[in-house]
């Protein structure tokens, strides 16, 4: 299951996991797509490639939780 990170790793901007324009590499780096645009869909940390990142459904993040821990470090 996907940890579903709240917030883009390269300028903090919000990430719900029920909304879509999340980009992830295979490690779940996560940006928003502004910023995947501006790295090319490259991952700076991995150098993976970065796609499209699927949503949850608000009904199932009761259940499955997406991750509340943001990555964005100021």
């Amino acid at each position: 299951m996907l940890e579903m990170r709240p917030d883009c790793e390269r300028c903090g901007a919000d990430l719900p996991a029920e909304v879509g324009g999340a980009f992830i590499c295979s490690f779940e780096c996560t940006f928003c797509a502004p910023c995947a645009d501006a790295l090319d869909e490259a991952c700076p940390n991995c150098g993976g490639e970065l796609l499209d990142r699927p949503t949850r459904s608000k009904a199932l993040q009761a259940k499955f939780p997406a991750s509340t821990m943001r990555k964005f470090a100021l």
